[in-house]
């Protein structure tokens, strides 16, 4: 697992850091959210971790739900969340840090569509708190769709 770089200086994300994304996915196998988890393309060189949600833990209106996980050896990392709904909506945000012309290295791409993008600050970049950060959301997420229901 990499620690970020106090300063980045690449304008590049690295390399896929195998060890960070195998940590999440320990993490993410134990929590009761997920239903499972799958490497892309494979658990030997993954470059992307894909946790599927428990479709059981949502309201109805909602068909599917998906965590996926870039993370590299420069620190830098892409959490994506994705819900999908019975009407065919889409509901997603996602979380960055990488190097951009449009924000700061970290950022935030705001739901419903994930388009609209604001400057992030996080108390710590290390993976466990980006996890924290982004579970916690994640479970707001799902009280606020029960509560609407």
């Amino acid at each position: 697992m990499s620690q970020p770089p106090e300063a980045p200086a690449s304008h590049s994300t690295g390399p896929p850091d195998r060890q960070t994304l195998r940590l999440l996915e320990r993490h993410l196998s134990s929590d009761s959210l997920v239903a499972e988890t799958a490497f892309d393309p494979d658990s030997y060189e993954p470059r992307l971790l894909r946790g599927l949600l428990d479709a059981g833990r949502y309201p109805d209106t909602a068909t599917a739900a998906r965590l996926d996980i870039r993370w590299f050896t420069t620190g830098d990392f892409s959490v994506h969340y994705v819900e999908e709904h019975e009407n065919g909506e889409r509901w997603e945000c996602r979380w960055d840090r990488h190097p951009n012309t449009h924000n700061t290295r970290l950022h935030f791409h705001e739901p419903p569509s994930a388009i609209k993008i604001t400057d992030l600050e996080l108390p710590s970049l290390h993976p466990l708190e980006v996890y924290s950060t982004v579970l916690t959301a994640i479970e707001q997420r799902i009280e606020t769709l029960w509560s609407s229901q």
